[in-house]
This record gives structure tokens, C-alpha cells and sequence, in this order.
């Protein structure tokens, strides 16, 4: 996403992480139409399978006919994408992502993108046929042990709303991607987290910097980054500045410190970023760096913070 990263960089970003305790990779077919699934199941091949977890998510199959790519993915195999949530595409998904990650379960399945920012007006008739598809079969695969969680993968909150309030679904663990961040999270905070405590259901954060825009970035939740987006992040960088703290830190410890989240995923496709992302988790952080931000109105009175030190 964003640039060509080279077999070996994204061989070597893996063994990075591996070789420094991380033990949680998460994917999707629509990640270079496949070829991320493929890079992954290659690097963890000679790995025990008992000894790390794996997440993917359904929602896309992969086609034969190729076509030519542009945008975030103009790198990606030419393989066309068929987006399809119902029984029998979430079946396919599954077995087309067990093949290229080179693993025969998958520990937790996320449903992907089935929101109004991918979707636009479709999402309400697609997420009914998620509802009678994909949810129903996500939830007897659970139920049969066939995979431990299930939940979806959107980069907005109301689908995941809307998803733990069903009756008839019991999504335990979502992935929530650049909506539980330290430049972005009072809707979240609303409603999405506090549901999620309420019903006991996990939240993983994705895209911790929000595309990368928290760090100096061009883009912000996958978009260009507006100049009201930069002027943000001037602000915060120069709080940061004042306390002498890592933004990196910040963030990360920002949206790990609420009680629903059980993970992040901030993404790299660097090796040397592994090492700088684990540092960050361990950082001394200073209360008042927080309060701060709170009276500036930069972070929500509500949210939880970080351990004091």
C-alpha cells in the first residue's frame, strides 16, 4: 500500500517481527490481491503454527482474470477482486486464504469493508447479505471450533454497532481501523467502545497513525491529508516536543490503554520499524503530556489513558 515493497523487504519486515516476540499477524486477500497472504504464509512456513496467531478476513474472492491496478494497490497481483459476502463466497474466501498462507485454520476471521466509506448506498443491502451469509457461517465455524473469533474489519464504527446489536450474530472480536486513535475516537467513544465493553467483545485497533498521517504522512485514513489533518498534527507534535515524547508512543499507548481493545496492528512493510513500534509500548509517557492534550480538547476527558507512571 502506498509504495512497491520488494519480496525481500517484506520477507525481512516479517522476520523482524518474528524474531522480536511478535506473535500476531493479521492479513486479507485484498492486500495486494493475495500477495500479502502469499508473502506471509512464506516467511511463517518454517514456524510452529501452535506458536503464533493469524487473522485474515473474508468478504473479497480472488478471480483468475487479471486486469490493470492504480490507486493504493497499484502494486498488487493483477488478479481481479469479486467482493461477495454471502455463504458461499465467505466458504471460498476462507479456503482460497487457508492456499496461500500456506496454514489449514485461521485463528480469528474478520468480515472486511463492509461499510459506506467502500461500499457508499450499497452497504445496507450488502451488509444484509453479509448478515445471511458470511455472519451465519463465520458463527458455525466458530461454534464447530473451526476458528476462535469472528467479528468485522471496517474503518468506520457504525457497522460494528450495528453488528453487535443482532440478535442473531455474536461477533466477539472486531477490528476497528482508524477509528480508536489518538487523532480520532470521539465517535468512537460514543457508542462503538462502550457497546463492545457492555457485551464483552475484543476490539483490535488497525491503522494506529491513521495512515501514516500522525508521523508526517501524505495520507490519512487512506485519503490525501487535508490541511486541517496537518495543522493537527503540528499540534500534537509540538505538546510532544514540550514533555520530549514519541508521537509514535502516544499513539500506540493512546489506543492500547482502553479496556476493550486487545490489540494493535500498526502495519510496517520496513524491518527497522518493528523494533521502534515495541520500544514505543514501553515508553515513559508523563502524566502531563496527557493533561495536556485533555484541556487543549486534543484528546476526549473520556478516554482512558495510559498507566501513570
Amino acid at each position: 500500500m502506498f509504495r512497491n515493497v520488494s519480496e525481500e523487504e517484506a520477507q525481512a519486515t516479517i522476520e523482524s517481527a518474528w524474531s522480536q516476540g511478535v506473535r500476531y499477524f493479521d492479513t486479507a486477500p485484498f492486500y495486494g490481491a493475495g500477495l500479502s497472504e502469499m508473502r506471509l504464509g512464506e516467511a511463517l512456513a518454517e514456524q510452529d503454527r501452535k506458536e503464533f496467531v493469524l487473522s485474515s478476513k473474508v468478504g473479497r474472492v480472488i478471480l483468475e482474470e487479471q486486469e490493470e491496478k492504480s490507486g493504493l494497490f497499484e502494486q498488487a497481483r493483477k488478479n481481479k477482486i469479486q467482493t461477495d459476502y454471502t455463504e458461499a463466497g465467505t466458504l471460498r474466501s476462507i479456503e482460497q486464504s487457508l492456499k496461500r498462507l500456506n496454514t489449514d485454520y485461521l485463528d480469528m476471521v474478520f468480515v472486511h469493508d463492509l461499510s459506506p466509506d467502500f461500499l457508499e448506498d450499497e452497504w445496507i443491502t450488502k451488509f444484509d447479505e453479509a448478515r445471511k451469509g458470511a455472519f451465519r457461517t463465520l458463527t458455525r465455524l466458530k461454534e464447530e471450533g473451526v476458528i476462535k473469533s469472528w467479528g468485522l474489519g471496517v474503518n468506520t464504527t457504525t457497522p460494528i454497532e450495528v453488528a453487535m446489536e443482532l440478535e442473531e450474530a455474536n461477533p466477539d472480536l472486531n477490528l476497528s481501523a482508524t477509528q480508536y486513535t489518538l487523532m480520532q475516537h470521539e465517535r468512537a467513544l460514543e457508542r462503538m467502545m462502550p457497546l463492545a465493553q457492555r457485551k464483552g467483545v475484543g476490539i483490535v485497533v488497525g491503522g494506529p497513525y491513521n495512515s501514516g498521517a500522525l508521523l508526517g504522512g501524505d495520507h490519512f485514513d487512506y485519503a490525501q491529508a487535508t490541511d486541517e489533518v496537518k495543522a493537527l498534527v503540528n499540534e500534537l507534535n509540538n505538546i510532544a516536543k514540550q514533555y520530549d515524547v514519541n508521537l509514535k508512543a502516544a499513539a500506540l499507548q493512546f489506543s492500547t490503554a482502553h479496556p476493550a481493545v486487545q490489540a494493535a496492528i500498526p502495519g510496517s512493510t520496513r524491518p527497522e520499524r518493528i523494533k521502534e513500534d515495541l520500544a514505543a509500548m514501553n515508553e515513559k509517557i508523563p502524566d502531563p503530556f496527557w493533561e495536556e492534550l485533555q484541556q487543549k480538547k486534543l484528546i476526549s476527558e473520556t478516554a482512558p489513558l495510559p498507566h501513570k507512571e
